[in-house]
């Protein structure tokens, strides 16, 4: 019998480790005892907690309800109380997710006292060490013991940086749980009707990271373009995560947002909610590096407000243009149609059961 700790922290962590979670009692609870570790990094009930009850997994069995803060204390408290955790009880090995605080967090607690470090998502790049996700990647990854690679190109980036062995191609834990949460979503969601939306007939933006949100410039210019193009045949649907709230209100952009009634504001939706907006929306528009993906999963095209991405198969295949945060590049994107192909890449909807098949291993 193998113990893992599974360490989350961030609304798509939770997602993930509900695919692994559904994969370990589903044909390998023999075999494997799984604990799971909140760090509390989210601590918005819409964006947290309520996912638990929403997928099916089991409540955390620790949680250090961390909140925000500034990277470098936020990191440090989580790193003291992932360490308790660790010299409390004996783990075989700490699993990590994706490119947050609370996954570099894990990877460097687990590898001080010698626990073998398990990263899912591994080998993702943008390139761009302004982002503290790259940082938290690139590090996560170099501590590793088992790398899982979403994507070919991720096993290629970390080949580049000398990293070989304990490398797997698995495909993504996220179509897995697309896969089986998307059908959830069709029979539950009453998220269209609630907000009068027709199916194919608005926009779905979602704007959260720190290079869009804390900058002026770039923030307004989303905002500019997200009211040009917004109608009433067409509304824009944005729910807000917390930082975004407070930046549109710091850098005064509610008088703008409301000059145009079809651009509407709304609550951080639930999961299932969020997977019914995205099937149905006409065009995603996102910062998200989750939701680029989760576009192309329902087959939604896609925008990404960045310079970069490190999702480049879905720029490769037509179904996602980088934008950047320039409003005449935002519509000419909105404006261009791309010629469209599948991503075979990502897997057959089973990489939980591969990864836990190569840990077994």
């Amino acid at each position: 019998m193998i113990k893992i700790l599974t360490i989350i922290g961030a609304r798509p962590q939770i997602i993930k480790a509900a695919a692994l979670n559904r994969a370990i009692k589903n044909g390998f609870s023999d075999k494997i005892e799984e604990k799971i570790l909140h760090t509390g990094q989210h601590y918005d009930e819409n964006m947290s907690e309520v996912f638990f009850r929403e997928i099916g997994i089991p409540t955390p069995h620790f949680n250090l309800n961390i909140g925000s803060g500034r990277h470098g204390e936020q990191t440090a408290r989580m790193i003291m109380g992932i360490e308790q955790v660790l010299t409390d009880e004996k783990f075989d090995a700490v699993v990590v997710f994706g490119d947050t605080n609370s996954t570099l967090a894990g990877a460097v607690t687990a590898s001080k006292i010698h626990i073998p470090i398990v990263h899912i998502e591994a080998g993702l790049r943008s390139f761009n060490m302004a982002m503290p996700e790259e940082i938290n990647r690139v590090l996560t990854d170099h501590l590793a013991d088992y790398l899982f690679c979403p994507t070919y190109a991720a096993v290629r980036n970390l080949k580049q940086e000398g990293i070989t062995k304990g490398v797997v191609h698995t495909g993504d834990v996220m179509y897995d749980a697309a896969l089986t949460f998307g059908k959830i979503a069709e029979q539950t969601s009453t998220i269209l009707a609630s907000l009068q939306l027709e199916a194919k007939q608005f926009y779905l933006c979602t704007v959260h990271r720190a290079e869009n949100t804390d900058n002026r410039e770039r923030l307004t210019q989303i905002v500019q373009a997200l009211v040009e193009v917004a109608r009433s045949d067409c509304p824009v649907i944005l729910p807000l995560h917390p930082r975004t709230k407070k930046y549109l209100a710091t850098w005064q952009l509610y008088s703008t947002i409301e000059s145009n009634k079809a651009f509407k504001l709304i609550e951080p939706v639930d999961y299932l909610d969020m997977i019914m907006l995205e099937k149905q929306a006409k065009t995603i528009l996102t910062d998200s590096g989750g939701v680029q993906k989760e576009a192309y999963f329902h087959r939604t095209p896609c925008i990404t407000l960045r310079d970069e991405t490190e999702w480049v198969e879905t720029l490769e295949s037509g179904w996602n243009q980088l934008a950047g945060y320039r409003k005449e590049h935002i519509l000419f994107c909105l404006a261009n149609k791309t010629k469209k192909t599948e991503i075979e890449e990502y897997g057959d909807g089973h990489a939980a059961n591969k990864i836990i098949q190569a840990l077994l291993k």
